[in-house]
């Protein structure tokens, strides 16, 4: 098995590794109001879930 030239500096593997560590939240939008939320969650503005009221929020 071959081995590294050189030792991989911090910058590098700390480069490499945060390209992939942030990425933007899904959204999904509710078809009754049009509101963003996470999807597979409990919309917090209306209280849906999978077209089922299940939590009564203040309004």
């Amino acid at each position: 098995m071959g081995q590294p030239k050189r030792k991989t500096s911090k910058q590098r593997s700390r480069k490499r590794r945060g390209a992939n560590r942030f990425s933007l939240p899904q959204v999904a939008t509710d078809p009754t109001d049009g509101t963003i939320f996470r999807p597979h969650r409990v919309n917090p503005n209306n209280g849906m879930y999978r077209g089922r009221q299940v939590l009564d929020v203040e309004a």
